[in-house]
């Protein structure tokens, strides 16, 4: 199993926009065949470090994970967050 995980900054940290991007990611679910499972989450201490949204989906394989990429419904997703994010940062591993 490969898990990865991503955490993104907005450049507009209105709730209005979380929300908004939360529902982009949250659009994946159960149309990427590869996709085994996706959670996203917002963060709750807005702190300095924090960030805005938590992506962490779960692949049978790295050759799954290499088709998420590609696929067109998570490549929407990749054009909307060049728009809004400030920053991500990213961890795959497996277990």
């Amino acid at each position: 199993m490969i898990t990865h995980i991503v955490l993104f900054k907005l450049k507009d940290r209105s709730p209005e926009s979380v929300a908004q991007t939360v529902q982009v990611l949250r659009n994946m679910e159960g149309k990427i065949e590869v996709l085994r499972s996706i959670e996203v989450g917002t963060d709750v201490l807005h702190s300095e470090r924090s960030y805005d949204i938590a992506l962490v989906t779960r692949f049978d394989s790295m050759e799954a994970l290499g088709e998420y990429q590609v696929h067109p419904e998570h490549k929407k997703v990749i054009a909307h967050m060049s728009e809004v994010r400030e920053s991500s940062v990213s961890v795959d591993y497996e277990s």
